[in-house]
Parts: C-alpha cells; structure tokens; sequence
C-alpha cells in the first residue's frame, strides 16, 4: 500500500498567542532576519492575515507582499506586524 505524504504547515499547530510567541522567539534567536519574516508570515497566517493587517494598519494586499519571499519589509512595517501578533522586540 503506497504511503501518502502531506506537505507540513507550522501554521495549522500555532493555536494560542503563546504558541506564535515561541515560534517567534525561537525563530529571532536561532535565525536570521529572513528566517524571522518567513516566521512573521507563517504566524500572521496562524492568526488570520485580515486580522494581522487590520490590526498592523496595513492593507492585507501589503501585509502579503511584505512577507513575501521576495518581500523587504521596513523595520516600521514588522514592528507593526509584530505588535499585532501580540508581541514586542527586545534587545538583550
């Protein structure tokens, strides 16, 4: 009997704020900066992307394309995202 292989989505276990906070730490501490925007993407769609530019103050369109893997987001843009995700940046 031939196995099926379904493609993993993160996005479908980030049930709870607390779980997008720790994908979202884990992601600024062990990643890069585009490994941090790929994670911004995959939680704001564990959110619900309408919910996240509504709340960034961005249009959903916009919201896309800055998480996009071709996107280069402002600094002012992922603080926004990442506010609305019910996070802070801290340095330490």
């Amino acid at each position: 009997m031939p196995e099926t292989i379904t493609a993993f989505d993160i996005a479908e276990h980030l049930e709870t704020d607390a779980d997008i906070q720790a994908f979202l730490r884990e992601t600024a501490i062990t990643g890069d900066a585009s490994d941090f925007i790929h994670a911004l993407g995959i939680a704001a769609r564990a959110k619900g992307m309408g919910e996240v530019a509504k709340q960034a103050g961005v249009t959903r369109a916009s919201l896309y394309k800055s998480l996009a893997d071709d996107g280069n987001p402002r600094f002012e843009t992922i603080t926004k995202i990442v506010e609305a995700l019910g996070c802070k940046l801290v340095v330490s």
